[in-house]
C-alpha cells in the first residue's frame, strides 16, 4: 500500500496536467471567438449606424434633423413620433422619374454587360494567341483607373456622336468592365479542360462549349458580376451628370443632388430620397448574396 500511493498520485498529476493542457487551447480558442465577435460586432454597428440615423431623420421633420446631434441621446437614434410626410413629398419631385430611368439603364447595362464581358472572359481563357497576356494586362488596367478620370474626355466624343440626352449614351460605358471580365475569366479557368476537349470530340463549336459548357457551370459568377455592373452603373454621378442633362434621362444621384436648393435645404426630403436610392440595390444585394459569395470565394480554384 505505500508503494502503490506515490504511484497512483504520480499518475494523477499526469492526466490532471493532460487535462489542463487540453483546457487551454479550448479557452484560448474561446477568448478568440469572443473577441472576434465583439470586434465584428462593432464594427457591423460602426458601418450600420449612420444608415439608420439617415433612415430615422427621414421619418421626421427637416427642422428636427440637427437637433439631438448635440449632445447625442436617445431620440438621436429614435423618433417616437414618425411621419411619412418626407416620402410623399418625393412625389412632387423628379425623384421618381429619375428612379425609373436608373432601373432601365441599370437593367439594360447588365444584359448587354453580361454578354459582352462573358464572350471577353471565355476569350482570354479558352483559347492561347500571341499577346494574349498584354491583352489582359490591358483590361486590368481599365479598372485600376477611376472612370472619372477619363469620363469629361469621353463626354466630349459623346456629344460629337449625339449621344448626350440619349440612354444608349448613358449605357455604353458601363457595357465594358474590365472588374466583370476578370472575374469571369478566372471563374472560367477553373472549368476542367478535359470536359472542354470531350465536347470538342463530340463535334460540339466553340459557340455550342461557350454557351452549353461554360454558361451553366459559372451561374454564381454571372451574378456576381451581373452586381457589379448593376452597382456600377447605379451609383454613378459623374458621367449621368454630365451626359444626362434633361428630365427625360436624369437619374438616381443626379435628382437627389437636384433637391439640394441653393439657399435651402429640406434635410427630410432629402434623407427620404437617399433611403430610397439605397433601398432597391440592398434588395437585390441581399437577394443574391449567396451568389455573390459564392463566386468570389470559388474563383480560381480547381
Amino acid at each position: 500500500m505505500t508503494v502503490s500511493a506515490p504511484r497512483r498520485s504520480s499518475v494523477q498529476r499526469r492526466s490532471s496536467q493532460r487535462h489542463s493542457g487540453r483546457r487551454r487551447p479550448s479557452t484560448r480558442r474561446s477568448v478568440l471567438f469572443i473577441g472576434t465577435t465583439l470586434l465584428a460586432a462593432v464594427a457591423g454597428i460602426a458601418f450600420f449606424a449612420p444608415l439608420w440615423w439617415s433612415f430615422v431623420n427621414s421619418l421626421r421633420p427637416g427642422s428636427e434633423t440637427f437637433r439631438y446631434l448635440n449632445p447625442l441621446q436617445w431620440q438621436t437614434f429614435f423618433t417616437l413620433t414618425p411621419t411619412l410626410d418626407n416620402y410623399t413629398a418625393l412625389l412632387d419631385t423628379d425623384l421618381s422619374r429619375a428612379i425609373l430611368n436608373s432601373l432601365i439603364v441599370s437593367v439594360v447595362t447588365v444584359l448587354a454587360g453580361l454578354a459582352v464581358c462573358a464572350t471577353a472572359a471565355f476569350g482570354l481563357s479558352a483559347f492561347r494567341f500571341r499577346g494574349q497576356g498584354l491583352l489582359f494586362s490591358v483590361v486590368i488596367l481599365t479598372f485600376l483607373i477611376p472612370f472619372d478620370a477619363i469620363a469629361i474626355p469621353l463626354s466630349d466624343m459623346f456629344r460629337d456622336w449625339n449621344l448626350q440626352n440619349t440612354f444608349v449614351g448613358l449605357i455604353l460605358p458601363g457595357i465594358g468592365n474590365g472588374m466583370a471580365i476578370f472575374l469571369l475569366r478566372t471563374f472560367f479557368l477553373a472549368i476542367p479542360e478535359e470536359l472542354v476537349e470531350a465536347a470538342r470530340l463530340d463535334g460540339l463549336g466553340w459557340w455550342g462549349v461557350f454557351t452549353r459548357i461554360y454558361l451553366p457551370l459559372s451561374r454564381p459568377a454571372l451574378i456576381g458580376a451581373g452586381l457589379m455592373l448593376f452597382l456600377f452603373q447605379w451609383q454613378a454621378y459623374v458621367w449621368p451628370l454630365l451626359m444626362g442633362t434633361d428630365r427625360e434621362h436624369i437619374l438616381g444621384p443626379v435628382a437627389l443632388s437636384n433637391l439640394q436648393g441653393q439657399f435651402q435645404v429640406d434635410y427630410g426630403v432629402l434623407f427620404a430620397a437617399s433611403m430610397v436610392l439605397v433601398l432597391i440595390p440592398l434588395i437585390i444585394i441581399l437577394s443574391f448574396q449567396r451568389y455573390f459569395i459564392q463566386s468570389v470565394t470559388t474563383s480560381g480554384m480547381k
